[in-house]
């Protein structure tokens, strides 16, 4: 029993733990239980939420829109979003920021900040001389950075979604442009934190969309592979993607659809803002020429005219979309003359040829980096909006070459959708059908380090190496490990961007530094001499890149191994039992584990870097410098990745899971001969081989971030609280609003009722002339002091009016309710008194109810009739003025105890059971009700005979010929006696019980 009960405490741990985990689970899922994904385009965004009843669903704002603009409007005392801000940049354009994403993760010098300088002259652009990069100076004390714009969007979006969703909302999921690099993506990150969200992915709007696309398709992706072509030119940019469909076979969830990634391409300036700038340089040369003779000013100079002139040119270019031509209009343009103008789509085109000639460019990149031709594309499928410009698909489908192209998406929506059906997958709180994304790295990124190496004898010199990490158009998320086997002090390493040849000149300007950080270990020494006597095994540097595609340096560790005797004396019960609990959740110990606590490089799902293409010399010495280590010297080494292609993440894994399992057959060896062969002797036990012993010591890292520099800690808390103190204030602006609203509002309602015939009716006129001076005095009050007014103050004063005027109210409200209210009290009294007049009619063998419950109905009644009688007289003799003695809260109790007298009644009508008649002349008895089977009847005694004693029972049925073993002789037909009916005679009626009630 004590071995039993050993075996079976290990197992109680397990569910203890399982237990504990579910618990923590779904404590974590109390306050996730709503999720959202955020479409953040040039112009506009879309917000989608998940929720318990609430599948994929895109948030309307408050002016009840699907699309909100991405604006912001900044002043001293209040902010405006989205279409409050797009219509106060008319009046205020230097203070309303657009495009502002432009600017995310751009220094100074960068060309596209000089873009945007020319595109927006009213915004003045601050230097930050910390981090190289610009902000926007609203006024001397009011600045913010790109980031912190953009944080306040954010917020904005999760308020908008929780409005929606009638609950608090923390994770998202962000879409962001595929051509991001490190810095952007970073500068995304940032502004999320100080919105404080949590962001569960940054996914790329043309991966975001093509998962929409799979996820309506499911039925029909198979196993055969489906290239499609996604074309997505929005405001800002075009991206052009092309997926590959096909099912794949998972280890959690058998066959599952899969979306992989092939091919990109992309151009960062083409899209409809730079066609809406063509049409608003045009519409502002037309005015000029109008006013040529009149010494005006140049149009141009006036940003609040070139705020009109760019609303008018995208409302031009929407038009002209589905017309040959429109006329341009606006009232007022600059010195209160209006503009009037004709535009024709001919006119559009010309201005805006050399813009569709780049249409095409990002398709050639896409099959370029896919290496795939045109005749594997099966469909090619628009997204976004600039892709409605008529001239757009006219060129694009020249360039496919295709029959027609695809618009069964929602141009708009379909990047939200994929995004929020991510987030819903990889929130706790929902569970979604899995779906295989297989995004790509657009940027190879490799790691450059330079060490000693000796030409001749006595001749050294230093050697410079490259090392791919991740390979372009490889699949992420995925970990990398890169061991540096010949160093044995601190030394420093490397992470830049790889060959970016693919990209133009110009694009590479606009990329921005390419290396992204210098790092520097130390303790790289002392870990080799606290192991004096321990062979090195290398400096292990992990890596990982991220379902967001962000690149961090998990971590750098510096591993040795050793020979060691292995002495089962040593290890103790306690041990074992420790080894035992480990293997119930998975993790089996191997020698190496036992004696040294930190993991295995192994046991993590990460794969050797491959060898890197541009220097196919070095790769004997790259191939001993970047391999990863084998576990056991005893096993043969795995076979190198191929140095012409990066390995795939299965590959990766398998591979690895092979190395773990080469790892433990010496230790499963063991267990099985001690169990299948009988115990040596103890000096057999004692001669065992040695085993390899890792120990693993952590190396510290000094990061130096090259490309753009993070915002430190606590930089990073104050744009937080910066942005928590915007937002109360804006809370605290809004309850001030909402409560002057109401004062002023109950100000006028209140003097419009003292002239109504209802209200005069139950005041007199001094009570009106007291009421109607007191509102004029707070009118008076709001309009010279309640500017300055605080929220408690209004509130105060709006609490005092209601106070002086709740009599009046009160006797209105309660002469309205009047007449409903007696009359419903006089219908529930009809019917009482009928009610029980027909209940004291039921013969007395049939009667249910007792005299008692009778008489206190009757009494309720009486009492209900005398009381209305007498309050309704007393109310008569009172004036209209005074407070009244019949209210509709006292006719209501009455009521209730009436009614509740009634359905008691009835409720004892409804259940009680009737009694049975005796049988009659001919013997037979009452016809059984329907539920015989379920209710007894009462047996009705015959003369001579007490109710005490027993009935006497049916006879149980018995087969033919046989007789129950306790059967008694039973004497059928007595006095009393319900003898068994076999057949009625012919047209005689059965005897049917009495009537319910």
């Amino acid at each position: 029993m004590a071995a039993t009960i050993r075996r079976q405490r290990p197992g109680r741990l397990a569910c203890w733990a399982v237990m504990a985990v579910l618990l923590a689970d779904l404590l974590a899922l109390s306050d996730t239980l709503a999720v959202m994904s955020v479409d953040l385009g040039s112009e506009s965004m879309k917000v989608a939420i998940v929720k318990p009843g609430v599948p994929m669903e895109i948030v309307l704002n408050k002016e009840s829109r699907r699309k909100t603009p991405v604006t912001v409007t900044l002043k001293e005392n209040e902010r405006f979003f989205g279409d409050s801000a797009a219509s106060m940049a008319i009046k205020n354009p230097k203070a309303t920021l657009r495009y502002f994403q432009h600017l995310l993760g751009k220094q100074e010098g960068n060309p596209h900040v000089a873009l945007y300088r020319a595109r927006f002259p009213e915004h003045e652009l601050g230097f930050d001389p910390q981090r190289q990069t610009v902000h926007f100076q609203i006024s001397p004390q009011l600045q913010f950075s790109p980031e912190e714009v953009l944080g306040m969007v954010l917020n904005y979006s999760r308020s908008l979604a929780e409005d929606f969703a009638e609950q608090p909302i923390k994770d998202a999921v962000i879409t962001v442009p595929a051509f991001f690099n490190q810095a952007e993506r970073r500068a995304v990150l940032q502004a999320a934190r100080m919105a404080g969200l949590k962001v569960l992915q940054l996914i790329n709007d043309n991966t975001a969309t093509a998962l929409s696309y799979g996820v309506f398709r499911r039925k029909d992706i198979n196993t055969t592979a489906q290239n499609i072509m996604f074309y997505d030119m929005g405001s800002g940019s075009t991206v052009c993607t092309i997926v590959t469909y096909q099912t794949v076979k998972t280890k959690e969830a058998g066959m599952q659809p899969q979306l992989q990634v092939r091919g990109v391409g992309f151009d960062r300036t083409l899209g409809g803002l730079e066609m809406e700038l063509r049409l608003r340089e045009h519409l502002a040369k037309l005015f000029n020429e109008q006013r040529k003779g009149q010494r005006a000013k140049d149009v141009r100079e006036n940003p609040r005219a070139m705020a009109k002139l760019l609303r008018e040119a995208n409302r031009l270019k929407t038009v002209l979309s589905a017309n040959a031509d429109h006329m341009a209009q606006i009232e007022g343009l600059m010195d209160d003359v209006d503009f009037k103008a004709k535009v024709t789509r001919v006119e559009f085109e010309e201005l805006c040829a050399d813009l569709f000639e780049r249409v095409p460019g990002p398709v050639q990149q896409a099959l370029q980096s896919a290496e795939m031709n045109l005749d594997e594309i099966e469909q090619v499928i628009l997204v976004g909006g600039a892709t409605r410009v008529p001239k757009v698909q006219e060129v694009l489908l020249k360039a496919v070459g295709k029959e027609e192209l695809g618009k069964n998406i929602n141009a708009d929506e379909a990047a939200a959708m994929g995004a929020v059906y991510q987030a819903a997958a990889l929130s706790k709180a929902f569970k979604v059908k899995p779906f295989v994304v297989r995004d790509a790295v657009l940027y190879p990124i490799l790691v450059e380090f330079t060490r000693e190496v000796e030409e001749d004898p006595g001749v050294r010199s230093l050697k410079h190496n490259k090392r791919v990490l991740f390979s372009r158009m490889g699949p992420y998320p995925q970990r990398k490990v890169i061991t540096f086997n010949r160093y044995n002090h601190d030394f420093n390493f490397h992470i830049n961007y790889g060959d970016l040849g693919f990209l133009e000149p110009e694009d590479l300007r606009v990329f921005g530094s390419q290396n992204l950080t210098t790092v520097k270990l130390k303790g790289v020494g002392e870990s080799f001499k606290k192991y004096p006597d321990h062979e090195s095994k290398g400096i292990k540097a992990h890596f990982n890149l991220d379902e967001s595609g962000v690149l961090s340096l998990i971590r750098v560790e510096s591993v040795f191994e050793t020979l060691v005797e292995d002495s089962p004396e040593e290890e103790s019960t306690l041990t074992k039992l420790g080894n035992t609990i480990s293997s119930l959740f998975g993790g089996g110990t191997t020698a190496d584990t036992k004696e040294n606590g930190t993991d295995a490089v192994q046991e993590e799902e990460e794969s050797p870097a491959e060898g890197s293409k541009d220097e196919p010399g070095e790769q004997a010495e790259l191939k001993e410098e970047a391999e990863a280590p084998t576990e056991d010297t005893s096993q043969p080494p795995p076979a190198e990745p191929k140095e012409d292609a990066a390995p795939e993440e299965e590959k990766a894994a398998e591979k690895e899971n092979e190395e773990k399992s080469e790892a433990q057959k010496p230790s499963e060896k063991k267990e099985t001969g001690s169990e299948g062969v009988p115990p040596a002797p103890e000096e057999e036990k004692k001669q065992k081989p040695a085993r390899k012993q890792r120990m693993v010591e952590e190396i510290g890292v000094e990061l130096v971030v090259l490309d753009l520099p993070d915002l430190p800690e606590e930089e990073l808390a104050r744009s937080a609280k910066k942005l928590q103190d915007l937002t109360l204030r804006d809370l605290e602006k809004q309850e001030r609003e909402k409560a002057a609203n109401s004062l002023e509002a109950f100000i006028f309602e209140t003097q419009d009722k003292l002239y109504q015939p209802e209200y005069q009716e139950v005041s007199t006129e001094e009570q009106r002339e007291e009421i109607s001076g007191r509102l004029s005095a707070a009118s008076t009050w709001l309009e010279d002091e309640g500017f300055g007014a605080t929220t408690v103050m209004l509130k105060e004063k709006l609490t005092e009016l209601r106070k002086l005027c709740h009599g009046l109210f009160f006797r209105v409200e309660e002469r309205k309710k009047w007449p409903e209210r007696l009359s419903a009290l006089d219908n529930l009294l009809n019917h009482s008194s009928m009610f029980l007049k027909g209940a004291r009619l039921i013969p007395e063998m049939d009667q249910i109810f007792t005299e008692v419950e009778m008489t206190t109905l009757e009494k309720v009644i009486n009492e209900t009739w005398a009381w209305k009688n007498a309050t309704m007289a007393e109310q008569a003799k009172l004036p209209a003025t005074e407070k009244p003695v019949l209210l509709s809260k006292d006719i209501e109790a009455k009521m209730m105890a009436l009614d509740r007298e009634v359905q008691y009644l009835l409720n004892k009508a409804k259940f009680t059971k009737p009694r049975p008649r005796p049988k009659d002349k001919n013997g037979t008895r009452a016809e059984p009700p329907l539920n015989a089977s379920d209710q007894a009847e009462k047996v009705i005694p015959p003369p001579g005979q007490t109710e005490d004693a027993k009935p006497i029972s049916e006879p149980e049925k018995e087969t033919p010929g046989s007789e129950p073993a306790d059967a008694e002789p039973l004497e059928l037909g007595g006095p009393g006696a319900e003898p068994e009916q076999k057949e009625q005679p012919t047209g005689q009626k059965p005897t049917l019980k009495n009537d319910e009630l």
